[in-house]
């Protein structure tokens, strides 16, 4: 046996072992991103919304004093509808500094005291984002919410310790409370479970 005792042995496939449980949690291929600025949120979402900009600056400020700087951001567009139950879906491209730039789609069920549809721009903010892939799971929905002057409105979305906070400016009728998920994807899909 090429001169390896017994123990050597253990000793090597112990390691090997170890080494490839652990390996996945040392080895890091997917960066976590870093940080945006609220003036630079602001600016690409002046880009983004175009006119109605003072109800965004608001709302970017009051995210950013409740959960600071985030690592992430996505813009897209979405629509959804409800009659007690509801549904939503949106598609969009999701930013970040240091670890590209990501098609992403998302989509989720409601229900509650809610009835009417809307069609929206939306930019969310992702605070705590671990590395891009962290993204792809459902976020619920937190207590509270708050609208801004300039049609603006947002509320949080948690999943573990990653908040994902959507601003909705657009279009439509909707009157109501609900509880709710978003489940983000890498593509598009008609199933909102």
């Amino acid at each position: 046996m090429s001169g390896l005792t017994r123990r050597e042995l253990a000793f090597g496939a112990g390691s090997a072992l170890g080494l490839a449980v652990a390996g996945p949690a040392f080895a890091r291929s997917d960066p976590a991103p870093e940080r945006f600025s609220t003036g630079e949120l602001v600016d690409n979402g002046h880009k983004f919304f175009g006119t109605v900009s003072r109800g965004l600056a608001q709302a970017v400020e009051e995210a950013g004093r409740r959960w600071g700087q985030p690592n992430g951001y996505i813009l897209g567009q979405e629509a959804s509808g409800a009659i007690v139950g509801g549904v939503r879906y949106g598609e969009g491209v999701m930013y970040t500094r240091n670890a590209g730039d990501q098609r992403i789609y998302w989509q989720g069920p409601s229900i509650g005291f809610d009835v009417g549809g809307d069609g929206d721009r939306t930019m969310m903010l992702v605070y705590n984002l671990p590395a891009t892939r962290g993204i792809f799971s459902r976020f619920g929905g937190v207590d509270g919410s708050a609208y801004f002057v300039g049609g603006f409105g947002f509320t949080a979305l948690t999943d573990r310790s990653v908040v994902v906070v959507p601003i909705r400016s657009g279009v439509g009728a909707r009157l109501g409370i609900n509880l709710s998920y978003l489940k983000f994807t890498t593509q598009s899909t008609w199933n909102p479970f």
